[in-house]
């Protein structure tokens, strides 16, 4: 594994994720499950919990974690600082060539008939690319170790249902994000 492979395979990860960073997991959750070995499918629900919950774009936010993080990197081969800025630039270059091929022709391209049918149909697909990765990871933190996670179903009702309440309603993401941690901490513990 090189960095030139890490590059290569979040470049692929960019030209092909459209509808933005949500959309790079499907792809990242084959990668988890590749013979690579750079994050498993645990970690990868841990690395979408921390690019959500902090700023930025969620699918670079995850390319640089990924990159920083892959498993390899304890063999000095990638990992570390070089390998999340490698993995960033492979997510975001291919965006930077098909933004500079096509800046001239914005206008006339974004009102074809053929490209706003070709993006109507894709919408569809899209979403259920998303809801698919979703489904993946959601299974992956509700069933561990051979069972169902059972409190954190509760957890997640609770926190849904009291996201409802008017007052509740008025409090900032970040009393929910840090709410969830600390629960989280406890019932690690």
């Amino acid at each position: 594994m090189t960095f030139l492979h890490l590059f290569w395979e979040f470049f692929k990860i960019g030209l092909f994720a459209v509808g933005g960073g949500p959309a790079t997991i499907p792809f990242l959750s084959k990668l988890a499950n590749s013979d690579y070995g750079w994050f498993t499918p645990t970690q990868l629900a841990d690395m979408i919990a921390i690019s959500e919950s902090t700023p930025g774009p969620i699918g670079v936010n995850m390319a640089t974690y990924a990159g920083y993080n892959a498993g390899y990197r304890e063999m000095g081969l990638v990992g570390g600082i070089l390998g999340g800025i490698t993995a960033t630039a492979g997510l975001v270059v291919p965006s930077i060539i098909v933004i500079i091929l096509i800046a001239g022709f914005l206008k006339s391209f974004s009102e074809n008939k053929y490209v706003k049918s070709a993006f109507y149909g894709i919408r569809p697909i899209v979403t259920a690319i998303v809801l698919f990765a979703v489904y993946g990871i959601v299974s992956q933190t509700y069933y561990q170790n051979g069972a169902f996670a059972w409190q954190v179903i509760i957890i997640s009702i609770i926190a849904f249902a009291l996201m409802f309440i008017k007052k509740l309603k008025k409090l900032h993401p970040a009393f929910w994000l840090a709410l969830g941690a600390v629960t989280g901490i406890i019932l690690k513990l």
